[in-house]
């Protein structure tokens, strides 16, 4: 099972073991793009995106014990959101539901000088083996509350009152040169391309730019 794929964003298999057959756990799907009247960033008329990465190199985590990487249409859908805004995809990477894999896959992302930022995709609801977010946030230097506040906000208008069904998080875990911004999205391919086109790409790179100041 042992499939690699490189930094120019092809996948590899990482938890070793045979697939099976599963339940997908994560929330209910989102519709198509709206435009939810929100504007990104910081008001005022000072250049506060001055540190900004102009151009960022992501790598992409699914957490998934019943998907192939052949299959990882969440994932998928990031890399479409980030290379359509002009960024990178350094690494890509399918891992198990577990808690000791999805830290590890994000701490060997952290740990690369040339990655800006980390999304994972996939265990973030309240079944038993939804651990992303305990996994990540025990990295977590610094929380960022409004990443999740946001991401439900705009899922709201797609799915309802089943948005409390979604634990989203995102924060900074910290390196030598500072710190890179982890997301954490569901695992549904409509969630992954609301969560990254409408508050992962707008707002990543000053939160990039500004963990390393």
């Amino acid at each position: 099972m042992d499939d690699d794929r490189s930094g120019d964003g092809h996948v590899r298999r990482a938890d070793g073991g045979h697939e099976h057959e599963g339940h997908e756990h994560d929330e209910e799907g989102h519709g198509d793009h709206h435009d939810h009247g929100h504007h990104h960033g910081e008001a005022g008329t000072h250049d506060h995106h001055h540190h900004d990465v102009e151009q960022l190199s992501v790598a992409v985590v699914t957490v998934s014990s019943t998907r192939e990487a052949s299959e990882d249409v969440a994932g998928d859908a990031i890399e479409e959101e980030l290379r359509a805004a002009g960024n990178d995809v350094a690494s890509r990477v399918v891992v198990p539901d577990d808690a000791a894999a999805v830290r590890e896959a994000v701490q060997e992302a952290v740990g690369d000088d040339a990655v800006d930022a980390v999304v994972t995709t996939g265990g973030t609801g309240v079944t038993p083996d939804d651990v992303t977010v305990e996994a990540v946030e025990e990295l977590f230097a610094k929380h960022l509350p409004g990443f999740g506040e946001l991401f439900r906000d705009f899922s709201r208008e797609e799915v309802g009152t089943r948005v409390v069904g979604t634990r989203a998080t995102a924060g900074i875990v910290t390196r030598e040169d500072g710190g890179v911004p982890v997301f954490s999205l569901p695992g549904s391919e409509n969630a992954a391309r609301l969560g990254t086109r409408d508050v992962i790409v707008p707002e990543a790179p000053h939160l990039a730019g500004l963990a390393r100041r």
